[in-house]
């Protein structure tokens, strides 16, 4: 690919950081790849229901672009929330203090896996697909209601321990596929530049903002160390934001990211980072070196997923089986990792950190 792709980056501050974060969207091309007459969905990043900075989408992130969007008339905006075997979209939702900003806004809010709310259809992708033809063989079921609207992405800059970094395009993950995405897991990267593709194919208008102020290092998305950057970034490319996003934290977006080189040679975005136009802020010479790591479920999920185990798959996963690995997750996350790691390291952000201080300004 040899056109190039744009990408906001900013340095904020909590005082601006709205204002920061809506003059980055204007300057990143909002206006230009989202229609006005289409509803916007704002798809947020609930890594974990605990309030985890670093893990989840910030109320001020959300706050943001729900202003820029109502500022600039967008009319029409809603919210799409999915839950995960091991996570509790409701208590996400109001721990991470989002409710009181949907309430406060006037957003509506739906749920994917609430039938009243969404139903799933068979969707027959117009390109080829690497992976999820061979998953899901009886059909692709997607969510009618994401027909013909746009889509706003609301990641983090953060690691990820099955793909090394997590971003725009991961984030379509959890509100495109139903509970059984467990199933990808082994083909993941291929799973994501298809989920991408169709994404293209049924969306008005895609972009993603991402929130930087405070990143994730070590064995995310969720078993991670907070770090502090004030960055933001915005871009209509989900392949270049995640690129850039990777190289902020130390990978070689081309070599360290399959899902980023394979959507980049099939022309779903701009994976090189020679080939992405940056507005804002020099970012030449910075590297977080974050590094990925493992924790008790992620060396698990390399021997089922990617190890010797992986012929006996389809009996561990596919079976009533599953639940023992959905409560060892959960066990493991919410009753042993949060209380001992998580929370001291959530205290320490919220006394320490001026994004700790901001996240407790918010609302409950």
């Amino acid at each position: 690919m040899t056109n190039k792709a744009t990408v906001a980056v900013i340095k904020t501050t909590p005082e601006t950081v709205l204002p920061d974060i809506k003059s980055m969207m204007i300057d990143a091309g909002l206006l230009d790849s989202l229609p006005k007459d289409k509803t916007v969905i704002l798809k947020d990043n609930i890594s974990w229901h605990f309030p985890f900075l670093s893990a989840n989408t910030t109320p001020w992130q959300l706050e943001a672009t729900i202003q820029c969007l109502q500022e600039n008339g967008y009319g029409e905006v809603t919210a799409v929330q999915n839950e995960t075997v091991v996570t509790d979209a409701y208590k996400g939702e109001k721990l991470n203090k989002y409710v009181p900003i949907f309430r406060k806004y006037k957003i509506p809010v739906l749920y994917n896996f609430k039938p009243e709310d969404i139903t799933w259809q068979e969707y027959k992708p117009k390109g080829e697909t690497l992976v999820l033809h061979k998953i899901f063989p009886h059909g692709i079921n997607l969510p009618t209601y994401f027909h013909g609207k746009s889509i706003i992405h609301l990641p983090t800059v953060k690691c990820h321990i099955y793909t090394n970094m997590t971003g725009a395009m991961k984030n379509a993950f959890g509100g495109l596929l139903n509970t059984r995405r467990h199933y990808t897991h082994s083909v993941i990267h291929e799973t994501l530049v298809d989920l991408l593709m169709i994404q293209k194919e049924i969306h008005a208008g895609i972009f993603t903002v991402m929130d930087g102020t405070l990143c994730g290092n070590g064995p995310g998305p969720r078993t991670m160390f907070p770090v502090e950057k004030d960055y933001m970034l915005a871009s209509s490319d989900s392949v270049a934001i995640d690129a850039i996003s990777a190289k902020l934290m130390g990978f070689n977006p081309m070599k360290d990211i399959k899902c980023i080189r394979l959507a980049h040679e099939r022309g779903l975005g701009v994976g090189d980072p020679a080939h992405i136009h940056i507005i804002g802020e020099d970012i030449s010479n910075v590297n977080f070196n974050f590094s990925v790591g493992d924790n008790a479920a992620s060396r698990i999920g390399d021997l089922m997923w990617f190890g010797p185990m992986r012929p006996f798959q389809y009996l561990f996963f596919h079976t009533p089986l599953v639940y023992l690995f959905v409560f060892g997750s959960y066990f493991y996350h919410d009753k042993i990792w949060w209380p001992l790691k998580g929370v001291p390291r959530m205290k320490k952000v919220l006394k320490e950190s001026k994004w700790g201080r901001l996240f407790e300004s918010y609302p409950e």
